[in-house]
C-alpha cells in the first residue's frame, strides 16, 4: 500500500475522467477520506462491501483501517487500477451495476456499506436496504455520501421542510446522522452542490409493519404535502379509514406527524 503511487497521478497515467454519464465526482483527499473511514464503527479484519469506488480513493483509506473489502464497480475503464490496488491488498473487485447486485449472500457475516455514492443511484440503493424482508439486515453500518439536500432530507425531524418519506424510512428502521460535509472544491471534478457524508446504524423496530405497507402510507400521505391528512389519504383505498381506526386528527398534514404516529397509522390501515 504504501508503495502505490499518489491517487492522482494514477488517475492521471490511466487517462481516467470523470463521467457524467455515471455521475461521477472523484474525491481524492486522503485527509478526508481518512476522516471519513475514523467515523465508520470498524475494526481491523471487518467485512466492508463499497459501492462505486472508481479510481480507490475511499478503498485504499479502508484497506490502510485494516478492512476487507468488496467492491462493486460499473466502469470498466477503473477496473486496472482497481486491480492493482487488488494485488497488494484483501480487495475484491467485482464489475458490474450496484443495482443488480445481492449483497446478503456475499456477507454470511455481516459486513459494513462505505460509498461514495453516484448521485444518480444512491436514493435508490438506500431505499432498498432499508426495505429488506430480513430484518435485522445483512448490513451493520453504512456510511453513505449524498448530495447534502439529500442527506438533509435522510435525518431531517418532524414539521421540517425535508421531512417526508426518506425520513420516515430512514428514522423507522435506523439512528442516523449527517457524519460530515463536503464543499464542491473537494472533489474533481467539482459537482454544482455541496455533499455531505450520512451514516445509518440499523436498529429493529419490531412493530410488525412491513416496509411496503409503510410506502404505500407515506407515499399517499406526503403526496400532496399541503392538504389536509384526510385528503391526501383518500387516494389510498381505506386511507381515511384507517386515519380515525388510528385515532389521528385528519386536520393535520403529513409533515407534523412523527415516526411513531406513521406506524401506527400503517398498523390501522393494514387491518382495515
Amino acid at each position: 500500500m504504501a508503495a502505490l503511487p499518489p491517487m492522482r497521478q494514477v488517475i492521471e497515467a490511466a487517462g481516467l475522467r470523470a463521467s457524467k454519464a455515471l455521475g461521477q465526482n472523484f474525491l481524492l483527499d486522503l485527509n478526508l477520506l481518512d476522516s471519513i473511514v475514523r467515523a465508520m464503527p470498524i475494526q481491523p479484519g471487518d467485512a466492508v462491501y463499497e459501492v462505486g469506488p472508481g479510481p480507490g480513493g475511499l478503498t485504499r483509506a479502508l484497506l490502510k483501517a485494516g478492512a476487507r473489502v468488496t467492491a462493486v464497480e460499473r466502469d470498466a475503464r477503473a477496473l486496472p487500477i482497481l486491480g492493482d490496488l487488488a494485488a497488494v491488498a484483501p480487495l475484491t473487485v467485482i464489475e458490474g451495476d450496484a443495482l443488480k447486485q445481492q449483497p446478503a449472500a456475499l456477507f454470511p457475516g455481516g459486513a459494513h456499506i462505505a460509498a461514495n455514492l453516484p448521485y444518480n443511484i444512491g436514493t435508490a440503493l438506500l431505499v432498498g436496504w432499508l426495505s429488506e424482508a430480513q430484518w435485522l439486515p445483512w448490513w451493520r453500518s453504512a456510511t453513505l455520501m449524498f448530495q447534502r439536500e439529500v442527506a438533509e432530507r435522510i435525518v431531517a425531524l418532524p414539521g421540517s421542510a425535508a421531512y417526508g418519506r426518506l425520513a420516515v424510512l430512514a428514522g423507522w428502521r435506523s439512528r442516523a446522522r449527517i457524519v460530515t460535509t463536503l464543499p464542491p472544491a473537494a472533489f474533481v471534478p467539482p459537482p454544482k452542490v455541496s455533499s455531505a457524508v450520512v451514516q445509518l446504524l440499523p436498529k429493529d423496530p419490531a412493530d410488525g409493519v412491513a416496509p411496503g405497507d409503510l410506502a404505500r402510507v407515506t407515499a399517499a400521505a406526503f403526496g400532496q404535502r399541503r392538504k389536509m391528512l384526510r385528503a391526501a389519504m383518500k387516494s389510498l383505498p381505506g386511507g381515511v379509514e384507517a386515519i380515525e381506526a388510528a385515532g389521528l386528527d385528519g386536520t393535520r398534514r403529513a409533515e407534523t406527524l412523527d415516526i411513531a404516529e406513521f406506524v401506527t397509522l400503517t398498523k390501522a390501515w393494514q387491518k382495515g
